[in-house]
């Protein structure tokens, strides 16, 4: 365990070593500011005075909004439609502030899942703060492996929810690049149910009935609120070419804010970019973990696999209190609007940072495009095929990078 620790402290410590030669460059290039004019009063004792004058606008500031389609297959949802709306602006005219962006959008899937999302990232002028948050919705079916870092596929059970999760942040920026604040999380989960029966012939017993408690079948609320860090030099939220990102989160769950589970969660999330000779090729990398304590229910585990943690591992295929990642993947233009990606990572779950081990570590890789519908705000959808332990595989889709 701890030569997995070091591994992985090693992994982020390295990029951020070369951060600290690496200079970063801002979003874009600053507006000239206009000379100033001076005024001559009328009166014998005149004296200058000298008038700000506003810089011109930048054409390339003008907010973007543009809706795109969404059609996709997932490993998680087969074959699913819908639409997105994904608005980019700038407050003010100040063009090293970073543009702010939000999304807001559906899809329902051939699996009957349903899942709306309203979310914004958003720096107000000269950067003084940073407001994250995102409001989303699901209604579908999942399937469930049970807890730990050793489940079987064979135990593959199908269960329903629905739930909604509330999730905002609000930061102050204490030096350049840096901000501290709070955040507040809400999530309310109704209507847990098996998909099968109990002793269905093809698929054995749905672990519904076996690894959940009485507690967690019942509806329930989490609500929590703590402290937040963040460090974000990158030069686009977005899709980034070169800067460094760090998160630090501690959430406290607890009764008095009207949580139905009492229990703290850590996350520590580590990544770095950097161009490899020009902006045509990418090296991005990123460091996560999450870690809890207290009565904590598996929904609210740390969970490998999905979109953007290890694609190739379903979601949730494996989940624990304890969660360690890491993930690497290169980036490169091919032509036109057209982008080429190759990714891998590893990761483990386990109830105890001490059981871990080489052996219960999780791989996962693959490859895949990216078509740029939007070349001035560099927005992306991407498609990406993975392969991961626990006899896994499937097609991702996303709008932007995993990371």
């Amino acid at each position: 365990m701890r030569i997995l620790t070091l591994l992985l402290a090693a992994l982020w410590l390295a990029p951020a070593a070369l951060a600290q030669t690496t200079p970063i460059a801002a979003d874009s290039a600053t507006v000239a500011p206009v000379p100033a004019v001076t005024a001559v009063e009328p009166a014998p004792a005149a004296t200058a005075s000298a008038t700000a004058v506003k810089p011109p606008k930048n054409p390339a500031d003008k907010p973007s909004f543009i809706p795109a389609p969404v059609l996709f297959y997932e490993p998680e949802t087969g074959f699913a439609a819908g639409a997105t709306f994904l608005p980019t602006w700038r407050h003010g005219r100040d063009t090293t502030v970073r543009k702010s962006n939000g999304r807001l959008g559906g899809w329902f899937s051939q699996k009957k899942q349903l899942n709306l999302q309203l979310s914004h990232t958003i720096f107000t002028r000269q950067e003084r703060y940073l407001l994250i948050g995102d409001i989303q919705y699901f209604d579908y079916p999942i399937f469930f492996y049970g807890v730990g870092n050793d489940t079987k596929k064979e135990d593959e059970s199908e269960i329903a929810y629905k739930l909604l999760t509330i999730n905002q942040r609000a930061l102050k920026s204490i030096h350049r690049y840096t901000f501290l604040g709070l955040q507040y999380r809400f999530a309310d989960l109704r209507s847990l149910r098996p998909k099968l029966e109990l002793n269905n012939e093809e698929t054995g017993p749905n672990l519904y009935y076996s690894e959940l408690t009485p507690r967690e079948k019942e509806p329930f609320r989490i609500s929590g609120a703590g402290p937040t860090f963040i460090y974000d030099s990158r030069d686009v939220i977005l899709s980034t070419f070169k800067g460094a990102y760090l998160d630090l989160q501690a959430l406290f769950n607890l009764k008095g804010l009207g949580s139905d589970y009492t229990f703290t969660r850590y996350v520590v999330d580590g990544r770095y970019f950097q161009p490899l000779g020009s902006n045509r090729t990418i090296w991005a990398s990123q460091v996560i973990g999450t870690f809890h304590n207290g009565t904590v229910p598996f929904r609210e585990l740390g969970n490998l696999g999905g979109v953007s943690l290890l694609r190739g591992i379903y979601e949730g295929r494996f989940r624990d209190r304890q969660l360690l990642a890491a993930q690497t993947e290169i980036r490169h233009h091919l032509f036109w609007r057209l982008n080429g990606a190759v990714f891998a990572g590893v990761g483990q779950v386990a109830p105890h940072l001490q059981d871990m081990s080489f052996s219960g570590i999780k791989l996962a890789g693959g490859a895949g495009v990216r078509f740029q519908f939007n070349r001035r705000d560099r927005l992306n959808i991407r498609f990406d095929y993975g392969v991961g332990s626990g006899g896994n595989s499937g097609l991702y889709f996303g709008v932007n990078e995993a990371f």
